[in-house]
C-alpha cells in the first residue's frame, strides 16, 4: 500500500502532538506541564497499530526513507546542541590561559574546585532532570533551556573572585545536566537499538568539534587587541551568545518523538513507530511505577554500569579542564597551548565514528567500549615515560586522550539498549549519570598544583582507572551474554512476531519481557 493510500488518522481520537486521548479530563496549566506526556505509549500504540495494516515490503522502503530524514534533518539538531553544550563546559579550559585565575585572584587549588563546581550542580540536577524527561516534552524542554544556560555562560564574564565563578559553574552544570539524558531518551525514540549507538557516537563526536572550535576562539581571543575587556571574558559572551541564539531553532523544530517530528507526513509518523517498535522499549510512559524503582535498584548488572560510569566520569573531567594545564607545562606559551588543543578533536571525531561504526556490528557494543580504552592507556603510559624535551611527542599523547570520547558515549547508550521499563531506565540513567558525576567531580582532585607539569600522581591514577573501566565492562557484557542463553535455553523467542510487538508499549521491564535480548 502507498503513502496516498493511508488510512486518516482520526485527530478527535488521537493527538500527535500532545500524546494523549480525548477522554483525559480536564487539567489546570500545571497537571497539562505534568501529565503532558503521560498517554505516549497509548498513542504509539495506536500508531502500530494502524501501520501493521500496511503491506511490510511497503513498509520496509518507507523506513528508509523515514530513517534518512530522521539521519539528515534531527540529527544534525542534536549534534550541533551537544557541540555548544560542550563547548559552554570548554569555556573555563579555554579561559585558564589567558590570566583568568590571576584575575579573578583563585589560589591554591580554587581552580580545580571551580572546575568541579559545574559537577556539583550536574549532580544535583542528574535526578530531577531524568523524572522530568519521562513527563515533559524533550524538544520544548532542551530548547528553553538553551537560552537560560545561554544566559547563564555569558554572566561568567561577570564574576570577579573564587566563590561567584564557584555559584555560577554550579548554576551552569545543573541546566546543562538535561541535555545527556534527554538526546539519550530520544535517540531509542527515534533510531533502532542496531542504529543507536552510531547515532549517539555521531552527536557525541561533535565535542572533537568543539575541541578544534573552541581553541580555534581561544586563539582568536588572544589575538585581538585593545580590547575593553579581559580576552578570557570574550570567550564567555561568544559562546553564551551562540547558545542563546540556537535555542530559537531546537524550541522551534526539535521533536518530542516519532509521533510529532514536524519533517515526516502523518504516513511517515505511523512508519517511524513502526520502525523502533522491535526495540520492545514503546515511546514514553509518565506513570511513576515503584515495583520498577525497585527492580533497578535490585538489578545486580546495574551496578556495574554505575562503577562504570564513575570512572569515565574521573577521565572526562581531567581531560575537559586540564588540557590546556598539561601542554602549557610543555613550555608553552598560551597562544600556542589553546591552538594545540585543536588537532585532539580531530582525534575525538575520527575515534567516535569508528568506533561508533563498528559497535553496529553483531555483539560488539561491550567489546567497542574496552577497544576505546586502549588508545588512552597508550597515551597516559606514555606521558609517564616520554622525556620531556620531546615535548611534541607529548602533546601528540594529549591528543591520543582526546578519544576517551568514544567508550564514554558507548557507554551511556547501555542503559537505552538494555534496559525496559520507563521507569527503571528512568532510574537507571538518572543513577549512572549521578555516577558520572561523581567521577566528574572527583578528577580534578587527582592533579596537584606541585606536581606540576607532569602530575605523575594524577596519571597513574587515571591508568588505573581506564584498567578498571575496561575489566567492569567486560564483566557487564559477560553477564549480559550469559543471560542473553538463559532466556534462549528456556525457549523464548528473541523475535517477536507483530502481535507481540504491542508488548513494547505495555511498558514491561527487561526482566518481564522475555522476547527482550540484552545488546552485547
Amino acid at each position: 500500500m502507498s503513502e496516498k493510500e493511508v488510512l486518516p488518522v482520526d485527530e478527535a481520537a488521537v493527538d500527535t502532538e500532545r500524546g494523549a486521548s480525548s477522554v483525559l479530563p480536564k487539567q489546570n496549566a500545571f497537571q497539562r506541564l505534568i501529565h503532558r506526556r503521560n498517554d505516549l505509549n497509548e498513542l504509539g500504540k495506536e500508531m502500530l497499530e494502524q501501520s501493521l495494516r500496511y503491506d511490510h515490503a511497503q513498509l520496509e522502503r518507507d523506513a528508509v526513507k523515514v530513517r534518512w530524514k530522521l539521519d539528515l534533518l534531527v540529527l544534525p539538531m542534536m549534534m550541533t546542541t551537544y557541540m555548544l553544550s560542550f563547548l559552554d563546559k570548554q569555556t573555563l579550559n579555554y579561559a585558564n590561559a589567558y590570566g583568568l585565575q590571576a584575575d579573578t585572584k583563585m589560589t591554591g587549588d580554587n581552580y580545580s574546585w571551580v572546575a568541579s563546581a559545574l559537577y556539583f550542580g550536574w549532580l544535583c540536577g542528574a535526578w530531577p532532570w531524568n523524572m522530568l524527561l519521562q513527563r515533559v516534552a524533550i524538544g520544548k524542554l532542551v530548547g528553553g533551556m538553551l537560552f537560560i544556560w545561554g544566559i547563564v555562560c555569558m554572566l561568567q564574564a561577570a564574576v570577579f573572585n573564587f566563590g561567584g565563578f564557584f555559584a555560577i559553574r554550579f548554576f551552569l552544570g545543573m541546566l546543562e545536566a538535561c541535555i545527556s539524558p534527554a538526546w539519550v531518551i530520544l535517540t531509542s525514540m527515534l533510531w533502532t537499538r542496531r542504529e543507536q549507538t552510531l547515532r549517539s557516537s555521531i552527536w557525541l563526536c561533535t565535542n572533537g568539534v568543539s575541541n578544534i572550535l573552541g581553541a580555534l576562539l581561544a586563539y582568536g581571543s588572544g589575538m585581538a587587541e585593545g580590547l575593553a575587556i579581559a580576552q578570557w571574558k570574550l570567550i564567555f559572551l561568544i559562546v553564551g551568545a551562540l547558545t542563546f541564539a540556537w535555542g530559537f531553532v531546537i524550541l522551534l523544530y526539535l521533536p518530542d518523538g516519532p509521533h510529532n517530528a514536524k519533517m515526516l507526513t502523518e504516513y511517515e509518523r505511523v512508519v517511524a513507530v513502526w520502525r523502533v517498535s522491535n526495540n520492545q522499549i514503546g515511546l514514553k510512559d509518565a506513570t511513576i511505577r515503584p515495583y520498577q524503582i525497585k527492580e533497578a535498584l535490585l538489578d545486580s548488572k546495574c551496578y556495574l554500569l554505575w562503577m562504570v560510569a564513575i570512572g569515565l566520569g574521573i577521565l572526562n573531567s581531567t581531560i575537559t579542564n586540564f588540557m590546556s594545564a598539561i601542554i602549557k607545562g610543555f613550555n608553552f606559551d598560551s597562544l600556542r597551548a589553546s591552538l594545540l588543543q585543536a588537532p585532539g578533536g580531530a582525534f575525538e571525531v575520527v575515534g567516535c565514528l569508528l568506533l561508533g561504526w563498528v559497535s553496529q556490528l553483531p555483539n560488539m557494543v561491550g567489546a567497542t567500549i574496552i577497544i576505546g580504552c586502549l588508545p588512552g592507556i597508550a597515551a597516559l603510559v606514555g606521558l609517564l615515560t616520554i622525556d620531556i624535551e620531546h615535548r611534541y611527542a607529548l602533546v601528540a599523547m594529549c591528543w591520543l586522550l582526546n578519544t576517551i570520547g568514544s567508550p564514554i558515549v558507548l557507554s551511556w547508550t547501555v542503559p537505552g539498549l538494555n534496559i525496559a521499563g520507563h521507569t527503571k531506565r528512568s532510574t537507571i540513567i538518572g543513577i549512572y549519570f549521578i555516577c558520572f558525576v561523581v567521577g566528574n567531580i572527583i578528577g580534578p582532585h587527582l592533579f596537584l598544583s606541585y606536581e606540576s607539569p607532569r602530575y605523575p600522581t594524577a596519571i597513574k591514577g587515571l591508568l588505573g582507572t581506564y584498567c578498571a573501566v575496561a575489566v567492569l565492562q567486560a564483566l557487564y557484557t559477560f553477564w549480559c551474554w550469559f543471560d542473553n542463553k538463559q532466556r534462549d535455553r528456556l525457549g523464548q523467542r528473541a523475535e517477536a512476531v507483530e502481535e507481540e510487538l504491542l508488548e513494547g508499549f505495555e511498558d514491561l521491564t527487561d526482566k518481564q519481557n522475555k522476547h527482550f535480548r540484552y545488546r552485547l
